[in-house]
């Protein structure tokens, strides 16, 4: 088994069995595991963020009509299948490098507020994305929590076919 592959194996015990999974007691009855696109080695790379000149403190509107706040970090390129995109590195108050995006797939393969990504610092200057661990926000589970909606200038019109699928896409 890949290293993802016992990730996800992980991921599904917890939600299937933790008290702090975002599952109902009767979601997690008839829970199988979450659903998840086969693994794409293309969509895992090393890139470079170009940070903003000011880190601009913004705030994200969230599925329950609160605000968070977040920092405007930089942006990075890509390519998925020989199309261009960027999309808008943020942090948050534990200075974590937080990725809210949308793309083709939101909606019909995956949910439709967008997914989340968390990239790696190496600490020079570069991050390691690996869209395979892109994942549903809680609230894609259970509305009463507050997520944070990509911002506009995170939403792609490339579809990212890797992570998660939408909670009840087959």
């Amino acid at each position: 088994m890949t290293e993802l592959g016992r990730f996800r194996k992980q991921k599904d015990k917890f939600f299937k069995s933790d008290e702090h999974s975002p599952l109902s007691k009767e979601q997690k009855r008839g829970f199988k595991g979450l659903k998840y696109y086969p693994e794409n080695p293309a969509l895992r790379f090393d890139a470079e963020v170009e940070p903003f000149a000011e880190h601009v403190h913004v705030q994200m509107q969230t599925s329950t009509g609160e605000l968070q706040d977040y920092v405007k970090y930089g942006t990075f390129q890509f390519e998925v299948d020989g199309q261009a995109a960027v999309l808008t590195v943020y942090t948050s108050h534990d200075g974590g490098a937080f990725v809210p995006f949308a793309d083709a797939t939101s909606g019909s393969e995956t949910y439709g507020a967008g997914r989340y990504l968390e990239l790696e610092h190496d600490g020079d200057g570069r991050f390691h994305v690996d869209f395979n661990l892109a994942y549903n926000p809680w609230c894609a589970y259970a509305p009463q929590y507050s997520c944070p909606i990509p911002p506009k200038e995170n939403r792609l019109q490339v579809p990212i076919r890797a992570g998660e699928k939408d909670f009840g896409y087959e």
